[in-house]
């Protein structure tokens, strides 16, 4: 998804991953209003603050954040 979409959706899976070796990345995969799923990165404090089940709402231009 391109960094301006706007979206709202459901937490279904919480991941993270030594992509480059080096950097740690945290990744949630959400489930859309319309069934499609997309994965997102996320900083760490949003990462464990969220749980499966979870919504989040991302804001054109904006970065997700708990709904």
């Amino acid at each position: 998804m391109a960094g301006q979409d706007a979206w709202s959706g459901t937490v279904v899976r919480k991941g993270r991953a030594l992509l480059d070796g080096s950097n740690l990345y945290r990744r949630l995969e959400v489930r859309l209003a319309d069934g499609t799923t997309t994965r997102v990165r996320v900083g760490r404090s949003l990462w464990k603050d969220l749980q499966v089940g979870d919504r989040l709402v991302k804001e054109a231009g904006g970065d997700p954040r708990r709904a």
